[in-house]
């Protein structure tokens, strides 16, 4: 993956390419609008407050990696992406990028309910195929299945490699517990009763010690 950002880069990439794609009436964005855009509170996680330093700093390193460009078309400086065309990304595929940017690691399930504004998938299989496109081209990464969790969850390649924490042990049945217990027990009985059959041979050998000096 030869691109790298910051985690207010992923999120104002990932709002143009949203707005691109579902509102493209509206688009380019101004300053204002983008700044709304990265701070909305539906289909985002987690949710932001940043000012327009913030984005405006986010888009000129974004510029620098000519992933963002400044649109001349009106009188108020617009932003627009371009990604998705550069790197010749189909919509399906976008659409996905774009909501594993704005909400994080999901599900097949998940990013299909959440794309249909911008793509709608004729089934999981598709969803599937399309990921494991993103995974061959480095943009996306299959993660290990969590404990609990009967899917495995897709995430961005854009900040770096994910790291995903250790499961933590399921606990153990108390049937098993109990038993081991037990077992410990037993163990215990058995090395206590060692102990006295040899302090019993010692006094033994002590009384008759005596006895032969008496």
């Amino acid at each position: 993956m030869d691109i790298l950002l910051t985690d207010i880069e992923v999120r104002v990439l990932g709002s143009l390419i949203e707005k691109s794609m579902t509102t493209p009436e509206y688009y380019p964005l101004s300053l204002n609008a983008l700044t709304n855009a990265c701070n909305q509170k539906s289909n985002r996680d987690p949710v932001v407050a940043f000012n327009e330093t913030d984005v405006v700093r986010a888009l000129d390193s974004l510029r620098e990696m000519q992933l963002v460009v400044l649109s001349a078309s009106s009188r108020v400086p617009k932003y627009a992406e371009i990604f998705v065309d550069t790197r010749k990304l189909v919509k399906r595929e976008a659409a996905l990028l774009t909501v594993l940017l704005l909400r994080g690691p999901q599900t097949v399930g998940e990013l299909r309910g959440r794309t249909e504004r911008a793509y709608r998938f004729a089934d999981l299989a598709e969803v599937e195929a399309t990921l494991d496109e993103l995974v061959d081209s480095g943009y996306v990464k299959k993660l290990p299945r969590m404990a609990g969790r009967k899917e495995s969850r897709y995430a961005h390649l854009f900040s770096g490699d994910v790291e995903i924490e250790a499961a933590p042990p399921k606990p153990e049945p108390a049937a098993i517990l109990v038993r081991r217990e037990n077992e410990r027990i037993v163990v215990l009985e058995e090395e206590l009763q060692k102990l006295r059959n040899e302090f019993d041979a010692l006094q033994a050998e002590f009384v008759k010690f005596r006895k032969e000096f008496e």
